[in-house]
């Protein structure tokens, strides 16, 4: 396995740490480099990897829309999923 995809990984979290810890305009700098990153370290991963990040989209996806749909309906306890 390829492991190359964990460069732009790494920049990644290290950008978004320095993106947290900012209060001017090089946030804003870090964040775009934070975006770039992630995006590119997912198009480079092995299929695998991106086959488990879309199963973990799908489902955190499904849970919110669950929460979302009980919360309209006025039936919504927190941590619990039907």
């Amino acid at each position: 396995m390829n492991l190359m995809f964990l460069i732009p990984l790494t920049t990644c979290l290290i950008s978004g740490y320095v993106f947290k810890n900012c209060v001017d305009e090089m946030a804003y700098l870090t964040g775009v480099v934070t975006l770039v990153s992630l995006v590119l370290s997912i198009i480079i991963a092995p299929w695998q990897i991106q086959l488990l990040v879309l199963f973990l989209v799908m489902s955190s996806t499904k849970k919110l829309l669950q929460m979302n749909h009980h919360r309209m309906h006025g039936n919504y306890e927190p941590g619990k999923f039907h």
